[in-house]
């Protein structure tokens, strides 16, 4: 696929169109408040993976609603002193697979925490264990419409807090050093990354790769892929409601939580990517409101954006914060 959004100095400046609720800290504070009246009991199992370099925890916290949320803790063998933390959320449709799948970041010396994401898992990867028991109105199939009917009952109000909640259980372990977590994901874990930066106000840094879930003004009608495509889907069918729509999706704007960043951030962006369009991710970068702030563009590259080259960029990037 050829270029076929902004230009590069376009990018530079481009600025998202999504208005900010009046409300929407007040909304957020309200989720979060509500979510630690459950008690986080989180609880971090070992687990014989037949790995001899790491030592895996299989972890169990309360989310949204006290619901219970997995995930992999993973320390480099041996560990005995508290290490700083890399808190990793996963793309659409995966979960938090086998542990043996996330070896990476454990590798470097840090301790590494990646979250199931409640009701995926079932797409690509190992799958996932972390059922979604909140239910809501008619949507269209997948995630995106899941609850749009009103911002209380979207589903990523639970999936964001969720990974507030998952910031919050890898750094309750004895092992792991809280003033020294960043956050990481590509594609939705970019956009779930972005989320937990506004959130989280005492982060190291955050990480997001092509990160979905941005500008959902422009994306809705920028690409005809999915998942943004659910969205025009879901409207297609329930014609006249596309301000109600985009009203209960700028609570969940990546864009919006940009803007409350408070740690240095190391964006990446694809320039042939039509899953989620370079301008979107752009919007999020642009917003996002600490100055120490860095975005990787891979021209010729679709929603793969620089994978492992990415990856390299993270590790030199990650050695000034963690």
């Amino acid at each position: 696929m050829p270029l076929f959004d902004l230009t590069d100095e376009e990018l530079r400046t481009y600025r998202s169109a999504s208005p900010e609720p009046e409300d929407f800290d007040a909304f957020w504070s309200k989720t979060l408040q509500e979510a630690r009246e459950h008690d986080l009991d989180a609880r971090f199992e070992p687990v014989d993976t037949g790995l001899t370099t790491v030592q895996v925890y299989d972890v169990t916290f309360a989310g949204f609603g006290g619901h219970p949320v997995k995930g992999w803790l993973t320390l480099p063998a041996g560990t005995e002193e508290p290490l700083p933390l890399v808190v990793e959320f996963v793309g659409y449709g995966g979960g938090r697979g086998l542990a043996h799948e996330h070896l990476l970041w454990a590798s470097t010396g840090r301790a590494h925490f990646i979250m199931d994401t409640r009701g995926q898992g079932s797409a690509w990867g190992g799958g996932g264990g972390t059922p979604d028991p909140v239910g809501g109105a008619p949507s269209y199939p997948g995630f995106m419409t899941r609850g749009i009917d009103a911002p209380e009952n979207y589903y990523y109000r639970r999936v964001f807090t969720d990974a507030v909640r998952a910031v919050e259980a890898a750094r309750s372990h004895p092992l792991t050093d809280a003033a020294r977590t960043v956050a990481i994901g590509g594609s939705q874990g970019g956009g779930i990354t972005i989320a937990v930066g506004g959130l989280v106000p005492d982060l190291a840094g955050i990480a997001p790769d092509v990160p979905f879930l941005c500008d959902f003004p422009r994306a809705a009608v920028l690409t005809d892929r999915h998942p943004y495509r659910e969205i025009g889907l879901f409207l297609k069918t329930h014609r006249g409601r596309s301000k109600d729509v985009l009203n209960t999706l700028a609570y969940f704007d990546g864009v919006h939580f940009a803007s409350r960043g408070s740690a240095p951030a190391l964006f990446s962006a694809a320039l042939e990517d039509q899953t989620c369009p370079p301008s979107t991710v752009f919007a999020a970068f642009n917003a996002w409101a600490h100055e120490d702030k860095k975005i990787e563009v891979y021209d010729f590259n679709d929603h793969e954006g620089g994978g492992p080259y990415q990856e390299a960029a993270k590790l030199r990037w990650l050695r000034s914060y963690l």
